[in-house]
């Protein structure tokens, strides 16, 4: 499968696209030579139901909506937390832990309620993110791609970059720090994206 260009990006979070950019950018992903053009989502393309029952599949399910929109080729990820206290959750409902409509500040508050009783340290803080991507080329041609970090929930919040649960999220392969006090280049070298994306990267280098 050869790299196509533009890609459309699946995901409507700002954040999360800057994110994509940024680590596609660095893991150098190329089309004859020149940098692949990302294009964020056209406003007009609604949102796609994440109904699949994992990651991979609601990457893919939003890829080849994407594809089906706009004819072009799209690039679609999805992620989320599985905190070992809460049996993996909130897991494919990471966006939606505190509602359909919350925000990053609720489902914050909403997980670190359900820890709240677990002292900081404890076994049941142990947590991870995982990640799926899914390119599809506009001829229906796919490559997927995973990634996982694994660390612990901070009692407390911590930093201002990033988004989602970054704040309370410290990475066993870090110094201490959440993924929110990191700088964006120390987050995307060990984060469960960053890891996807690079994955996803070197099988269009080799295919």
């Amino acid at each position: 499968m050869k790299v196509p260009s533009p890609i459309v990006l699946a995901t409507a979070n700002r954040a999360k696209a800057q994110e994509l950019a940024e680590v596609l950018g660095s893991a150098g992903l190329t089309c004859w030579g020149e940098p692949v053009e990302l294009r964020t989502r056209p406003e007009g393309v609604a949102e796609v139901p994440e109904t699949a029952p994992d990651f991979l599949g609601n990457a893919r399910l939003k890829a080849e909506a994407l594809v089906a929109a706009t004819g072009m080729a799209s690039l679609a990820d999805d992620s989320g937390l599985e905190v070992d206290h809460l049996d993996g959750a909130p897991g494919v409902r990471s966006a939606r832990f505190a509602g359909e409509e919350a925000t990053d500040a609720e489902n914050l508050a909403k997980l670190l309620e359900a820890l709240a009783g677990l002292p900081d340290g404890h076994p049941g803080r142990r947590a991870r993110f995982r990640c799926a991507v899914v390119l599809v080329s506009a001829s229906g041609q796919s490559l997927a791609a995973r990634g996982t970090v694994e660390g612990r929930i901070a009692a407390v919040p911590a930093g201002d970059g990033g988004f989602g649960y970054d704040p309370v999220f410290v990475p066993d392969e870090g110094d201490g720090r959440t993924f929110a006090e990191m700088t964006p280049a120390e987050k995307h070298a060990m984060s469960h994206r960053g890891r996807a994306l690079k994955a996803l990267a070197e099988q269009l280098a080799s295919s």
